[in-house]
C-alpha cells in the first residue's frame, strides 16, 4: 500500500476525524482495507467499527483468523454480533471452529433461532470435511418448473443466495437430480420445463469427505460451486470455488513448512510467540539430530577403515550431501504428484520403476563427476592421494551410484509410505530423508570402499 494513504489514515485517527475516516474507508477496496489493516494493526478492530456493516462484513471474512480474534476482542458487542449474525454460513463456521469453546457458545446464543440451528449443524461435521466448508445458502428448483418461474425464483431468492451461478434442480424429497448454469436458463423458452434441459450429469462432494479431495474435484473440474450431498444424494448445500482457493492455500502453506521439517503453523509467521514457534520447530530437529548420531554411530563401526585410509574421510561430505539431496528431490516431487492428484498409492509400482532407472542414471552422473574429479585433481599435481587414486575414484563411482539410487528410491517410497499409513506424506519431508539417506549412506561408502579397497588400503 502506497505510504501517503498510510499517513492519510493516520492523521484522520490522530485527528479523530470519524466521519472523514468512515468515507475514506468505505471509497477503498475490499482488498485496501485489509491491506490497510495489515499496515495498521492496531487499528483493526476501529477499522471495522468505522465501515459499514456489509463493507465491514466483507473485509472481516477475508483476513486471517489472528487478525480476526484480535478484532473480536475490542470491537464492541454490538457490531460483533451483527457481524457474526450476517457472515456467511462456511465464513461464520470456519471462524467458530478456531474459536474457544466459551466464546463460541456466547456468539451462537446471539443468533437467531434458525441460524443458530444452521450454525451447530454445520459445526456437527468433522474437522476438514466438506461439511465444514459448505453454505446452506443456494437457489433450488423443482423439475417441474418453467423457466419464467425460475427465473422469478431467482429475482426473490438469489440475493440470499451465496452464488447464483449454478441452480440445483432436486425433488420433492430434496434428493439433487441435477445442475444448470444459470447461463442455459437466461437463454431457455420462459415456457420450456426445467426437466427439458437437465442430463443429470453432475458433479456432487460427499459431506464427510476431507476437504483435500474438494480440492482435487475443483481441480479437475472447471466450476465455481459444487453441491454437497450426504449418502442418500441429499441436497446439503454448496461449496463455493473461493472457499476452496483459500483451503488450497493453506494446505498448500502447511504442507511446505512439513517438508521444511517443522510442524505447521496455526497462525503468520510474524504473530506467532517466539517459544511456541521454538516448541514447533525443535520436536523436528531434535528427531533429526538423533537421527543424524546413528551417522556418528555407523562411522565409529568403520573407525580402523578410517584410521587405515584417511582419504576416505575427505569424500564423507560429499557422498552424505549428494544422497540427501537425491532423496529430497524424490520426496518433493513425490509429494506434489500426490497433492495434484497425479500419484497414487497404487502406482506404487511405477513410481519405484521410474525411481530405478532415474536414481540409477543421475547416479552414474555423479558418479562419473566424482570419478573424473579425483583423477584430474591427480594428474594436475592439485592434490595427491597416493598411488591407489584409480581405486579411490572407483570407490567414490560406486558408492555415488549406489547412495543417489538408494536415495531416489527412499525419497520416492516414504511418502507412499506415509498415505498407506493414513498419517500426512508431507511428514516424510526432505530434512527427514535426507537424514535417513545420511545413516544408511556411511554404511554404502565403507562397504564399497571395503571390496573395492580390501587388502590395498584396508
Amino acid at each position: 500500500m502506497e505510504a501517503y494513504v498510510v499517513d492519510e489514515i493516520q492523521a484522520l485517527i490522530d485527528g479523530d476525524n470519524d466521519r472523514a475516516l468512515k468515507r475514506y474507508l468505505d471509497e477503498m477496496n475490499i482488498s485496501d482495507v485489509e491491506e490497510l489493516i495489515d499496515e495498521l494493526p492496531q487499528y483493526a478492530a476501529r477499522f471495522i467499527e468505522t465501515l459499514s456493516l456489509n463493507r465491514a462484513i466483507n473485509v472481516f471474512r477475508i483476513l486471517d483468523f489472528p487478525t480476526q480474534e484480535r478484532i473480536i476482542k475490542k470491537l464492541s458487542g454490538n457490531k460483533l454480533n451483527q457481524i457474526v449474525k450476517d457472515l456467511p454460513p462456511d465464513d461464520r463456521t470456519a471462524l467458530f471452529a478456531e474459536l474457544k469453546a466459551d466464546e463460541v457458545k456466547k456468539m451462537i446464543a446471539s443468533l437467531p433461532a434458525n441460524e443458530r440451528e444452521e450454525a451447530l449443524n454445520l459445526l456437527g461435521y468433522e474437522d476438514y470435511s466438506v461439511g465444514r466448508l459448505m453454505t446452506p445458502d443456494y437457489i433450488a428448483v423443482k423439475p417441474d418448473w418453467t423457466i419464467a418461474r425460475v427465473l422469478n425464483h431467482i429475482r426473490r431468492y438469489g440475493k440470499n443466495s451465496e452464488t447464483i451461478d449454478v441452480v440445483y434442480v432436486i425433488d420433492k424429497e430434496g434428493i439433487l437430480l441435477d445442475d444448470i448454469r444459470i447461463r442455459e436458463i437466461l437463454l431457455a423458452d420462459p415456457e420450456s420445463r426445467i426437466s427439458d434441459h437437465m442430463d443429470t450429469r453432475f458433479i456432487a462432494l460427499d459431506a464427510n469427505a476431507p476437504q483435500e479431495e474438494a480440492i482435487n474435484v475443483f481441480r479437475m473440474n472447471n466450476r465455481v460451486a459444487l453441491p454437497v450431498v450426504d449418502e442418500h444424494n441429499v441436497l446439503l448445500g454448496i461449496v463455493t470455488v473461493d472457499d476452496i482457493l483459500w483451503i488450497a492455500n493453506e494446505e498448500y502453506t502447511e504442507d511446505m513448512q512439513k517438508i521444511g521439517g517443522t510442524e505447521a503453523l496455526d497462525e503468520p509467521y510474524l504473530d506467532i510467540p517466539i517459544l511456541r514457534l521454538v516448541k514447533k520447530r525443535a520436536g523436528w530437529l531434535i528427531v533429526l539430530f538423533l537421527g543424524e548420531m546413528l551417522t556418528a554411530t555407523a562411522m565409529q563401526h568403520f573407525e580402523v577403515e578410517l584410521h587405515k585410509a584417511i582419504v576416505l574421510s575427505l569424500f564423507i561430505p560429499l557422498i552424505m550431501s549428494s544422497g540427501g539431496n537425491s532423496g529430497s528431490q524424490a520426496s518433493t516431487l513425490i509429494i506434489q504428484a500426490m497433492a495434484l492428484g497425479e500419484v497414487t498409492i497404487s502406482a506404487w509400482w511405477q513410481v519405484m520403476r521410474r525411481e530405478l532407472v532415474s536414481g540409477l542414471l543421475l547416479g552414474i552422473i555423479l558418479g562419473t563427476i566424482g570419478f573424473v574429479r579425483i583423477l584430474l585433481w591427480q594428474n594436475l599435481h592439485l592434490y595427491d592421494y597416493g598411488e591407489h587414486a584409480f581405486l579411490i575414484a572407483t570407490t567414490i563411482f560406486f558408492t555415488l551410484l549406489g547412495i543417489v539410487l538408494w536415495g531416489s528410491l527412499i525419497g520416492s517410497m516414504m511418502p507412499i509410505i506415509m498415505k498407506r499409513l493414513r498419517l500426512d506424506p508431507a511428514t516424510s519431508s526432505a530434512p527427514f530423508v535426507a537424514t535417513m539417506v545420511d545413516v544408511t549412506g556411511i554404511l554404502i561408502y565403507f562397504s564399497v570402499a571395503v571390496l573395492v579397497l580390501k587388502g590395498v588400503l584396508l
